[in-house]
């Protein structure tokens, strides 16, 4: 059994997230008892973690409040079981969320789907916002 705490990802921890895993986000200033959403999300080279979203989503609304959020990720029936943390401040960026849209639905969907494909081009037809999360606590738990 491990769990580790740092304020970092480690290699282990970016190989584990760049699968096709849902993340699921919470927001400081959200409803008590937290109520997550399950989000599609990238880790960037340098170690955040990305997101994207519609400019007025209530999400960015309550980021606007408190900046701090939660992604949470763990792996699906029938692995061992393992999840990993990352909570920090979130920026929203207003560039780049188009192109991550793009490499998070390739990632997720079958592209080739004629429905798909049409869903994803309304994504990135629609005006949307790139939320970064820097992590200030990462936790990890594998069994």
């Amino acid at each position: 059994m491990t769990n580790r705490d740092n304020s970092e990802l480690t290699a282990d921890d970016i190989e584990f997230l760049s699968r096709p895993l849902h993340g699921f986000l919470t927001t400081a200033s959200g409803p008590v008892p937290a109520q997550p959403r399950p989000v599609w999300f990238e880790v960037t080279t340098d170690g955040a973690v990305q997101l994207f979203t519609e400019p007025e989503s209530l999400k960015i609304r309550r980021l606007r409040r408190d900046a701090r959020a939660s992604l949470v990720v763990a792996a699906p029936v029938g692995e061992r079981e393992r999840w990993v943390s990352v909570a920090g401040t979130v920026t929203v960026e207003t560039d780049g969320a188009h192109e991550l849209a793009a490499r998070l639905a390739k990632r997720y969907w079958d592209l080739d789907d004629p429905d798909r494909a049409r869903e994803l081009e309304q994504i990135v037809s629609d005006d949307q916002r790139r939320m970064v999360i820097r992590p200030d606590e990462v936790r990890r738990f594998s069994f």
